[in-house]
Formats: C-alpha cells, sequence, structure tokens
C-alpha cells in the first residue's frame, strides 16, 4: 500500500526558509491532485496547499505568498519550498491526495520548528 514519506523538517529561526520533500511509490503523486497538510499541538491537521496534475497551486491565506507547491514528475517528488517562516508554522507537515477516496495511510509527517 503507498505510503508518502516527507522529510525536509527542522528548527529554523523566523524569517527563515524549509523545504519540504515527499515522495511515493507509484503513480500516486503524478496521478492525483495532491496537497500538504499540517497539524499543530492541540489543532487539527490542515490543509494549507494544494496542486493540480497540471501544475495549478492554491493556498490557505495565511501562507500565501510565502510558500510554494510544486512537483516533479519525473522524480515522483513533492515539494513545499517555505519561506518568510513564523512561529505560527511549527507544526508536523504531512503530504496525501487531496481526494479522501484515493487518499494514503498518513505517514509520519516531518516536523518543523519556527523559534528563536
Amino acid at each position: 500500500q503507498v505510503q508518502p514519506v516527507e522529510s525536509g523538517g527542522g528548527l529554523v529561526q523566523p524569517g527563515g526558509s524549509l523545504r519540504l520533500s515527499c515522495v511515493a511509490s507509484g503513480s500516486f503523486l503524478t496521478e492525483n491532485p495532491m496537497g500538504w497538510f499540517r497539524q499543530a499541538p492541540g489543532n487539527q491537521r490542515e490543509l494549507i496547499a494544494t496542486i493540480t496534475t497540471h501544475g495549478s497551486p492554491t493556498y490557505i491565506d495565511s501562507v500565501e505568498g510565502r510558500f510554494t507547491i510544486y512537483r516533479d514528475n519525473a522524480k515522483k517528488t513533492l515539494y513545499l519550498q517555505m519561506n518568510s517562516l513564523k512561529p505560527e508554522d511549527t507544526a508536523v507537515y504531512y503530504c496525501n491526495a487531496v481526494a479522501l477516496r484515493v487518499r494514503a495511510p498518513w505517514g509520519q509527517g516531518t516536523q518543523v520548528t519556527v523559534s528563536s
């Protein structure tokens, strides 16, 4: 069964940048609209960015202009470039399909901590 594997998180100061990566076997990443989700302590998991199979992105307001979602289909990899990070971006970040009917089991995620 496909399970996404996220990486690239870490500890960064406010204003810093990180690039997250997500890989999955087969055609899971290339054949589905994909999204990056995050879950902060005490909060529900939320969808923050999506990308269609043709590469069109959408973002929630709080990350618009700071985060960029993109995909490399040849590498079967989904990315999230995060700039101008804020303490409120601290969370565990996950990738998965947008559509519930094709969503894979959640991976371990990657921890992003923004703190001085």
